[in-house]
């Protein structure tokens, strides 16, 4: 069984900073990738940025720049590190887990809720 726990979610004003964490626990294959989603009221999921188990990264263009992904794979914790933010990134994140072994492995976090105000 594998959870993930999310945190570091909390209302800040435009221009500001959050640090959010995902930490992973249980029977985790060492090859994998952790995902930072977001959803907002009223709109679809959406991919926010991606890290492989070896380190290469991928982000949606609206958070290029601002945002950074990182992880210690000895935690199997996932970071995103949100600067410059903006009302539009109020949104409920996410943290995906996930692998492919013969079949293909997901698993979700609870979500973490990041409200920024103009």
């Amino acid at each position: 069984q594998v959870q993930l726990v999310e945190s570091g979610g909390g209302s800040v004003q435009a221009g500001g900073s959050l640090r959010l964490s995902c930490a992973a626990s249980g029977n985790i294959f060492s090859v994998n990738t952790m995902d930072w989603y977001r959803q907002a009221p009223g709109k679809q999921r959406e991919l926010v940025a991606t890290i492989s188990s070896g380190g290469s990264t991928n982000y949606a263009d609206s958070v290029k720049g601002r945002f950074t992904i990182s992880r210690d794979n000895a935690k199997n914790t996932v970071y995103l590190q949100m600067n410059s933010l903006r009302p539009e990134d109020t949104a409920v994140y996410f943290c995906r887990l996930h692998w492919q072994l013969l079949r293909a492995y997901e698993y979700w976090g609870q979500g973490t809720q990041v409200t920024v105000s103009s």
